[in-house]
């Protein structure tokens, strides 16, 4: 009896915690939903505060603000009773997918946000089909359903078929479905039957959303992969890694290791779990939790933090590290060289350029930079141009000054056949009847394929 007792214990440990990723496609309101789960949680004191936050509370990246989508993946918490929900807000974008692959290491299940009048668009299909390959459940939440033309048992249907066609297991075919509007804070497992909060939704994760596995809470079985990297001003690099097992310690001697590399050495200076929007400090982090942790400067994304006491005799061994889909569009981008240069940015020489480059690469897994045979010229390979801008954007407002070379795409050897491939895109297109020649012209000169054309009722088109 005495043996069986730590297991009652983990199991009771790991039913007081949740850790989902909040995946869509671009546009299906995930961020408002996230937001109206905060606002709903007991995180601002009033509404009065609510209100000072803003529209858009997870979205505090200038370009985020502008552009209106999210960018970077963001982590937070609510607790929901006793029970505490560690919660990922994910870019819906393609070019942005590396945040979602990272992410979707730290969660247990997913929120599949689906809009009500589209349904499951092409990243639907790419995100969910990573959740379903960790083995993932999903909870499919129809978001907008307050819009005019909303058709949720379509969506839901789409939804389902989706799950079929990603070879999805019975148990994540059987999902649950919730209806929500993310703007009005409302849900309700009919979309007839709203209630005036979130109650619903938040339900439905705790019985949904398996809690996580805890296998060992020994201190000498901890393994945390790393998935994200924030630097610090003051505390430096800080890696974000999710604990799989074991227990991790404020003050520890650990290790960071990759299969088949040599490990790098340190202590755990502070150890931080996710408190609502920021951070609270604690000793110790058990099997389960989303850690932030600093101390280890040369901390890398892909990491496994281990245990480094008795000089790791005992430790466990490295988790695979992250795997990322690769890059589709390359630029160069090198020193500004017109008869306009220096007159708008402060950083222009090439090592400026080259340092900021590499930089990027510890926290932006899937873009890759590669020296070139000009000096002053660097070699910058992305999931797309949207990708690529964004980082061009980000380093102009920082002040650098830059030429920037055409987008041109990576053509790749395929191994077996030794053929020349590009990379190809789903493209949906929604347009009134009039323009559907244009559309089917432009697409062709791309040497695009027509898979579907159809006309959609209600949608007054």
């Amino acid at each position: 009896v005495a043996e069986e007792a730590p297991a009652t214990d983990t199991s009771a440990l790991a039913d007081k915690i949740r850790n989902i990723a909040v995946i869509a496609h671009v546009d299906h309101g995930k961020t408002t939903l996230v937001d109206s789960i905060i606002k709903q949680s007991g995180v601002f004191r009033d509404q009065e505060q609510a209100d000072e936050a803003g529209g858009t509370i997870m979205d505090n990246n200038d370009q985020e603000r502008e552009r209106g989508i999210t960018i970077l993946s963001k982590n937070l918490a609510v607790m929901r009773g006793d029970v505490k929900i560690n919660i990922m807000d994910t870019p819906g974008h393609a070019d942005f997918g590396g945040e979602v692959e990272r992410v979707l290491n730290m969660a247990d299940g997913v929120l599949l946000v689906v809009d009500s009048v589209e349904g499951p668009k092409p990243q639907t299909r790419f995100v969910l089909d990573k959740a379903l390959q960790k083995g993932m459940k999903a909870l499919v939440v129809v978001n907008k359903i307050d819009r005019p033309a909303a058709r949720p048992d379509y969506v839901v249907d789409k939804c389902f078929d989706l799950f079929v066609e990603l070879g999805a297991t019975d148990e994540q075919t059987d999902f649950k479905v919730i209806y929500a509007s993310g703007l009005q804070g409302i849900a309700g497992n009919e979309p007839d039957e709203m209630e005036d909060d979130m109650g619903p939704l938040f339900d439905a994760i705790m019985e949904s959303i398996d809690p996580p596995v805890i296998e060992s809470i020994e201190p000498n079985d901890l393994q945390c992969l790393v998935s994200n990297i924030v630097v610090d001003p003051f505390k430096g690099k800080m890696g974000i890694a999710r604990v799989s097992r074991g227990t991790v310690k404020s003050g520890q001697a650990v290790a960071l290791a990759q299969p088949d590399t040599a490990k790098k050495t340190g202590r755990v200076n502070e150890l931080f779990v996710f408190d609502n929007l920021g951070q609270k400090e604690v000793d110790s982090a058990i099997a389960g939790e989303i850690i932030m942790f600093s101390g280890l400067n040369d901390v890398e994304i892909g990491d496994t933090l281990i245990t480094n006491e008795n000089a790791g005799l005992n430790a466990a061994d490295p988790l695979p590290p992250i795997a990322v889909e690769q890059p589709t569009v390359r630029m160069t981008l090198g020193v500004n060289k017109s008869p306009l240069a220096g007159r708008e940015g402060k950083f222009l020489t090439s090592r400026m350029i080259r340092d900021r480059l590499y930089k990027e690469l510890d926290s932006n897994v899937a873009l890759q930079v590669a020296e070139t045979d000009s000096a002053d010229r660097y070699e910058v390979s992305g999931r797309g141009q949207l990708h690529l801008t964004v980082l061009i954007e980000t380093m102009r407002r920082e002040g650098f000054e830059l030429e920037v070379g055409p987008p041109s795409v990576i053509l790749k050897e395929n191994e077996e056949t030794g053929q020349i491939e590009e990379p190809w895109e789903s493209v949906e297109c929604r347009v009134p009847e009039e323009y559907v020649g244009g559309i089917i012209d432009l697409l062709n000169n791309r040497k695009g394929e027509l898979v579907d054309m159809g006309i959609e009722e209600g949608e007054g088109m």
